[in-house]
């Protein structure tokens, strides 16, 4: 072993024994080696007499980094040199009589490299200088399984190193691999292509794992060299007879599977390709897919068969003929069964678009009206895939439930899944209505006789799917339930889920309540049926917060919309929520979990949609107000009073009940108008002004707790709206007690304020703008500092 061999060992020592400073002086030592002029000579000699792998890859890979390097500055002799000597030891020689060591017997690692060499050459070469490399290849392949093996291996280095255009390219070497594909169509690709045959004839009942490497190269070239040379008498039935015969690996079966589909996914003339699809007569490999799912040779056809797929259709689209599109139609029918058994049970190439290729398909069912026997079967399996792919995974069933960072994620990775999948459903829903509305109502029917065990995703689905067909049902539609609406909204809202008690189940449950209230709003009978969803332990007597509070928004939403409808039911309404509005107050809300926009206030805007009406009695709206506000305002009169004793520990849950009393109290106020308050019942005025001089205390109490401010700034914007001129008295202290150590950012919403009123009362307000305006104006001025002004002609100081 010499100094070089030496080093390079140093240099590749995984065990751990050497130094990082000896390996740094053993790299040296070989860069300075690849300098020297006569590095190829070197690196050849070590090929043919050391049979240290490592030694063999570092001289490999000079070669390669040497020959893209200085392949210009060489002179004849050296490249002849090059040439001879690797073409020799790629073909099972070596350097001369002499050599002891063959590289083809070592490691695919070093094959793989000594191909990547060869394509170097081959780059540089082809075919001007080196004209014959793949006719001499082809010569030597008698040689055996290891020459025809490492001619696999550089025709794919080829296709990796410079063909294949899914790697990017450099303009120079998308020129030099049009120059290479051209020689090759032109002088050798039919001898490769009869090479290939013969090989694959000749071995596949003795070394399957070569056959298998045949294939494998082919595959890459068949997109680009003649068809003709592929599709014909003799390889077709080769390749489906690997494709159908069970004795044998699944690798080469596999592999024969993947020529077919280079062969259908060839880019040709649409009037070209319809009869080569209709020739392959594919039909015969549909029940392979229905074998081992998790094989590789069931993954295989299915990319198989999806390509095929894809093409059909592509054909139908470009074709304009009669005759043509009901070729076309009638391959795709004896297709599509197979590709929706492909698509519910395997695992699918990447490159294979399920959402696509349906939605294809069904932009073609537009220009076939009526939809035929056969398209209506079709779209009942279409449905059954979105289905199948909107599922969630059981394996998360627990994360998703009590939403933690897993689950949250995987909620998140499917509501962005889902979005094309439901668009897709909408189309088929306008394409085949009935058969929409016929399979969602079997879907619901199957998850509500469902055991409690049943799967929580199947039910999520099917709920799933009803909630995002309403989007593609019209207005009028809804109103008059057509179709089997009549008979799909009431059993939603009858229905009781064994698995109601899980997160995702509840809400997509409520969600698709309140997408279909249009229907309930022509048909009275089932408010009470709604009522009961919401109310009960569905809605907001849900265990889960976060549906209970989803829910309060919700049947806010559907209060709006059904508002005088109601009036009969505000009674048991008010009593069934009593739990829940005692609950909104007393509850620790300075937990991160209920923050957010949907903290449960929305239950008081409800209410006060609901008592704020003018169909409600004056005697009862006042009792219902006087029910809701009086203890409301007590809470806060107390924490007011004991204001005084509150320790440091106990003051931010007392302020957190102040400020979740005051977003009760301002909900409950959106539901009254300024007509009723101030004209028809100013009874109920007269209770909201009370309420406004309690809070407004808050301020006194606590003018420096800037949430607490902040709401009550909130509550005085929503009494403008609703109290009218009449709360005129009240905003001279408002007012005061805002400015009362105000900072720049409390000034601002105490501008924003003030320009509400200006707004909204004109002149009327001069008299208090007068008399509040200098302390407001000394206050600003006095948080702004004036250095940090620029001064003179068009500056922000100029008066």
């Amino acid at each position: 072993m010499d100094d070089l061999e030496k080093a390079i060992l140093i240099m590749f020592d995984e065990s751990g024994t050497v130094g990082s400073e000896l390996k740094q002086k053993a790299k040296d030592y070989c860069d300075k080696i690849k300098e020297e002029q006569a590095i190829c000579s070197v690196c050849i000699e070590k090929l043919c007499f050391s049979n240290l792998v490592q030694v063999q890859f570092w001289c490999l890979q000079t070669l390669h980094e040497v020959i893209r390097v200085r392949y210009s500055s060489m002179s004849l002799d050296e490249r002849y040199l090059i040439r001879k000597s690797v073409f020799s030891i790629a073909c099972f020689g070596g350097f001369d009589d002499k050599s002891t060591v063959r590289v083809l017997e070592g490691p695919a690692f070093i094959k793989n490299k000594l191909a990547q060499v060869l394509v170097t050459l081959i780059y540089f070469e082809y075919p001007l200088v080196w004209s014959s490399v793949f006719v001499d290849f082809l010569s030597q392949l008698s040689k055996g399984a290891m020459v025809i093996d490492m001619f696999c291996r550089v025709l794919n280095a080829l296709d990796e190193e410079l063909i294949n255009l899914d790697y990017p390219r450099t303009p120079e070497e998308l020129a030099v691999a049009v120059r290479v594909k051209d020689a090759m169509r032109q002088q050798c690709v039919g001898q490769i292509v009869r090479a290939w045959y013969d090989i694959v004839s000749m071995y596949k009942n003795s070394d399957e794992e070569l056959c298998a490497s045949v294939l494998e190269s082919m595959r890459r070239y068949i997109s680009w060299i003649d068809i003709g040379l592929i599709v014909n008498d003799a390889f077709i039935p080769l390749l489906f007879e690997l494709v159908l015969v069970g004795g044998l690996s699944e690798q080469l079966r596999g592999a024969a599977a993947g020529c077919l589909s280079a062969v259908v996914s060839k880019r040709m003339d649409p009037q070209s390709k319809l009869p080569l699809l209709q020739s392959l007569q594919m039909r015969r490999v549909f029940g392979l897919v229905a074998q081992d799912s998790d094989s590789d040779l069931v993954s295989n056809v299915a990319a198989l068969l999806t390509g095929y797929a894809v093409e059909v259709l592509e054909c139908f689209k470009r074709l304009n003929s009669e005759d043509a599109k009901g070729v076309s139609m009638e391959l795709l029918n004896e297709v599509l069964p197979s590709v929706f058994y492909v698509m519910q049970n395997c695992e699918l190439d990447s490159t294979f678009s399920i959402v696509q290729f349906l939605s294809g398909y069904v932009a073609t069912m537009k220009t076939l009206s009526p939809l035929r026997e056969t398209q209506l079967l079709h779209v009942g399996r279409i449905l059954e895939v979105i289905r199948s792919q909107i599922r969630y995974d059981p394996m998360y069933r627990k994360n998703l439930d009590i939403l933690d960072k897993i689950g949250r994620e995987e909620e998140d990775r499917m509501v962005e899944f889902r979005k094309d999948l439901f668009v897709l459903l909408r189309n088929v829903g306008r394409v085949a209505p009935d058969v929409t509305q016929i399979f969602i109502r079997n879907s619901l029917a199957t998850a509500v006789g469902s055991s409690s065990n049943w799967n929580v995703e199947e039910v999520e689905a099917a709920l799933s799917l009803f909630y995002a067909f309403g989007e593609s049902i019209n207005g009028e539609a809804m109103r008059t339930g057509s179709g089997l609406l009549g008979e799909l909204v009431p059993m939603l809202l009858s229905t009781r889920f064994p698995c109601h008690s899980n997160r995702l189940v509840a809400l997509v449950y409520l969600e698709t309540v309140t997408r279909y209230m249009k229907f309930v709003q022509e048909n009275t009978q089932y408010i009470h049926m709604v009522l009961a969803a919401f109310l009960d332990e569905r809605g907001i007597h849900h265990p889960n917060v976060n549906v209970s509070r989803r829910a309060s928004y919700l049947f806010m939403r559907v209060v709006k919309l059904l508002k005088l409808k109601l009036v009969p039911f505000i009674e048991n309404i008010l009593q069934s929520l009593q739990d829940t509005v005692a609950g909104f107050t007393s509850m620790d809300y300075t937990s991160k979990e209920l923050s957010g926009s949907e903290d449960g206030s929305h239950i008081f805007e409800a209410i006060g949609l609901l008592i704020g009406m003018e169909d409600v009695p004056p005697a009862k709206q006042s009792d219902y107000l006087s029910s809701l506000l009086t203890p409301l305002c007590q809470q806060v009169e107390a924490l007011l009073r004991n204001a005084k004793v509150l320790t440091p520990e106990e003051a931010p849950k007392k302020f957190a009940n102040i400020q979740q009393i005051i977003v009760a109290i301002n909900s409950l106020s959106k539901g009254f108008s300024e007509r009723l308050v101030t004209a028809s019942r100013p009874a109920i005025g007269l209770m909201f002004k009370q309420t406004l001089d309690v809070l407004l205390q808050v301020l006194v109490v606590f003018p420096n707790v800037e949430t607490l401010r902040s709401k009550v700034t909130s509550f005085v914007h929503r009494m403008v709206d609703t109290l009218g001129a009449s709360v005129f008295p009240y905003l001279p202290k408002a007012l005061e007690q805002l400015l009362v150590d105000s900072e720049p950012k409390e000034l601002v919403g105490l501008l924003i304020l003030l320009n509400q009123l200006i707004c909204k009362f004109n002149t009327l307000f001069r008299d208090i703008l007068d008399e509040v305006f200098p302390a407001i104006a000394g206050r600003i001025l006095n948080v702004i500092p004036v250095d940090a002004l620029p001064s003179g002609p068009g500056s922000n100081t100029e008066v």
